[in-house]
């Protein structure tokens, strides 16, 4: 039997429908958590149920709508986070031919981080060393890291393996550090001398040699399609 209250909750008011309130209310708490989560200086102990829905506008009873704990609440910012700016990556590589696309990508990374450096500081900054954010950054790092090693094994028409594991890697954890250390202002270049640093250090990891492949052997690879090949992706 539904009860009063539920039946209450699920009618539209003022005619917008219950599901939609409640995206509402859960984005308004995910945008309160990047604020405190993104601060300069970030408190992990500020990042309460209270202190959460004192930011976002809301009562406390709607945290247990979309959350169940903190550290969901925390996993969450940061997956919507990343989501966001996955997407926003991967639109921009896809506008572009494959001679800029690495290009691209880093530009729409370096810029979302410099327009927004709460999204920077929660991606990237050493200052916020909660477990859940440790783990989720290594989480999006091994995401990253496989979409980035099955582009690399796309344009080089090949399937995966351990060098172009290692390769994908190395560029996802060393740009990862870079954008770190210049968001903590120990690499003092403007957005665009970042972008064009990072892209250049990264168009030399699609060299066919790193990974085996002679220049006429990767030529001769891209003429013959490999059925086993994917689209590229990021």
């Amino acid at each position: 039997m539904v009860t009063m209250a539920e039946s209450s909750s699920e009618r539209p008011y003022r005619g917008v429908e219950a599901a939609e309130r409640l995206a509402a209310r859960r984005g308004r708490l995910l945008a309160a958590g990047l604020d405190l989560l993104g601060s300069d200086q970030p408190d992990i102990s500020a990042v309460t149920v209270r202190g959460v829905c004192r930011r976002a506008g809301l009562a406390s009873r709607y945290f247990y709508e979309s959350f169940t704990d903190k550290d969901e609440f925390v996993g969450g910012v940061f997956d919507w986070v990343v989501a966001d700016l996955a997407a926003t990556t991967q639109a921009a590589v896809a506008a572009v031919p494959a001679r800029g696309q690495t290009r691209a990508g880093m530009a729409n990374i370096v810029r979302t981080i410099a327009d927004d450096a709460r999204v920077g500081r929660l991606l990237f900054s050493t200052q916020l060393a909660n477990s859940v954010i440790v783990r989720k950054r290594a989480e999006s790092a091994a995401l990253f890291a496989m979409l980035s090693g099955r582009h690399a094994g796309d344009a080089l028409h090949m399937p995966a393996n351990d060098r172009i594991k290692a390769g994908a890697h190395f560029a996802v954890g060393g740009v990862g550090q870079t954008i770190s250390a210049w968001l903590a202002g120990d690499v003092r270049l403007e957005p665009d001398q970042l972008v064009d640093q990072l892209a250049s250090l990264l168009d030399e990891l699609t060299d066919p040699s790193l990974y085996g492949l002679t220049e006429t052997t990767a030529t001769a690879t891209a003429a013959s399609p490999d059925p086993a090949s994917t689209s590229a992706s990021w």
